[in-house]
């Protein structure tokens, strides 16, 4: 995942796959940077929704994330979940 296409399409993957889950208009998914709040910002967000999220995650990315990697600051912002995935598909 080292290069600049495969991450400018997990960027993409990943911004859509959060409007689809909480039902964001695909723009305002879009528009979300390193900084941007999720959890405990985005109203739709909620602890139910989280798991919702980290599901999809798991079918589209091809990924498992274990119970104990899921804490709050990989929520926070959109750019610390951007950086969770790298680190899920990055090569072991």
């Amino acid at each position: 995942m080292g290069d600049a296409a495969g991450e400018a399409a997990l960027d993409r993957e990943l911004k859509g796959l959060i409007a689809d889950v909480l039902g964001l208009a695909p723009e305002q998914a879009a528009a979300f940077g390193p900084e941007s709040g999720l959890f405990g910002h985005l109203p739709e967000l909620d602890s139910m929704a989280v798991a919702g999220l980290l599901t999809e995650m798991e079918d589209r990315l091809g990924i498992v994330i274990e119970d104990d990697e899921v804490d709050g600051e990989m929520l926070e912002t959109y750019g610390a979940l951007l950086a969770f995935a790298k680190s899920k598909l990055a090569p072991r």
